[in-house]
């Protein structure tokens, strides 16, 4: 070894694994995450009069809102459901998701200026939204619990089933799926910034071809195909069998959505990964 030739004690080296999901890596910046996690959760309700109340009223005033207009308007059908409470359980499960992907999907963009000054691992950015997501997503499955027990008490014959143990596993796929997708577009925004409007727009448009408004049992024949093609059909739908024990449940469209969060997801991390290296060139 030449004596002058100068000695490192740490060297950054961009990875050569696309798929490598860097555990180790994450877990040494830990805190970091932490840090995130608070800042994300933080940011939605600081400087506003209201505060973290504000995670209680949008789900109630999105709620009351598809209730007034859809299930008292329109006079759709809810699976003899309580509107509130049934058009509550889809905003729950949407917002999860829509949540993740609409925030992971910027991921680059708007953190441009924080991933060129210092280095840690990319992927702490995504991780940590789902995660503070995860927070928002509890506060409104407590109050959809909370009212959900007003018309148990009540006496409103409402059959839960076994079908409620799969909520761990719909929780994963949510968080996944809309952490998959998110990767996914923020990678290619980095070129294409038209995207992250087209997402905004897409979002709103697909929870329509979820069974959020309608259940799946009140979709025509015809339209059908549609709504199934959509892998959050099968989350939502198996999130309202299990509470009210109607609607349909069926393995082969949870096997489904739990594919396509598998595919959806390595493609994310994948092109997540290789564009990691040089997005500053481009951003």
């Amino acid at each position: 070894m030449n004596p002058t030739e100068p000695t490192f004690e740490n060297s950054i080296q961009a990875h050569d694994k696309l798929l490598d999901l860097r555990l180790n890596e994450i877990w040494q910046y830990r805190d970091l995450l932490v840090l995130f996690v608070r800042r994300d959760f933080v940011a939605k309700y600081k400087q506003t009069i209201l505060g973290p109340l504000w995670f209680f009223i949008q789900p109630l005033f999105q709620t009351a809102v598809l209730a007034i207009v859809f299930g008292g308007m329109a006079q759709l059908s809810t699976d003899g459901v309580p509107p509130i409470l049934f058009y509550l359980a889809g905003v729950t499960t949407w917002n999860y998701f829509s949540n993740c992907l609409r925030t992971t999907s910027t991921t680059f963009t708007a953190n441009a200026a924080l991933f060129g000054k210092v280095y840690f691992p990319r992927a702490v950015t995504p991780l940590s939204i789902i995660i503070s997501n995860l927070i928002q997503f509890g506060i409104g499955l407590f109050l959809f619990l909370l009212i959900y027990g007003y018309y148990t008490i009540d006496g409103y014959p409402l059959k839960p089933n076994a079908a409620i143990l799969l909520l761990p596993l719909l929780i994963v796929l949510m968080g996944f799926m809309g952490l998959g997708l998110g990767m996914l577009v923020s990678a290619m925004t980095t070129k294409y910034r038209d995207l992250q409007y087209l997402v905004e727009f897409g979002v709103q448009l697909l929870m329509y071809a979820t069974p959020v408004i309608l259940p799946l049992s009140a979709i025509p024949a015809k339209y059908q195909p549609i709504m199934l093609a959509n892998p959050m059909t099968g989350i939502l739908e198996t999130f309202k069998y299990g509470f009210f024990g109607t609607g349909t449940f069926s393995w082969g469209l949870l096997t489904y959505s739990a594919v396509f969060t598998a595919v959806v997801f390595l493609v994310g991390l994948v092109i997540f990964n290789k564009t990691e290296k040089n997005f500053m060139d481009v951003v």
